[in-house]
């Protein structure tokens, strides 16, 4: 008799290959929305871009800690 395939593993290795692809759409986005900001409300400054940049970076972060925590459980 043929074991049938651990889906549990299959699933654990599906949401690790996704947390690159779902931290860089979180990061160009809101970095686009900034560079968006700053040609519509700035003064030729970039403080929009340079903010929303990071705030994309600590949530990326906090969604790769988040989801590797549930993937522990």
């Amino acid at each position: 008799m043929e074991k049938e395939p651990n889906n549990k593993s299959n699933n654990k290795w599906l949401a690790l290959i996704n947390i690159p692809i779902q931290m860089g759409v979180i990061i160009f986005l809101f970095s686009y929305l900034g560079t968006w900001l700053d040609k519509k409300y700035s003064n030729g400054g970039s403080l929009w871009t340079i903010i929303l940049s990071l705030f994309s970076v600590f949530l990326a972060l906090y969604n790769v800690i988040r989801q590797v925590k549930n993937l522990n459980k």
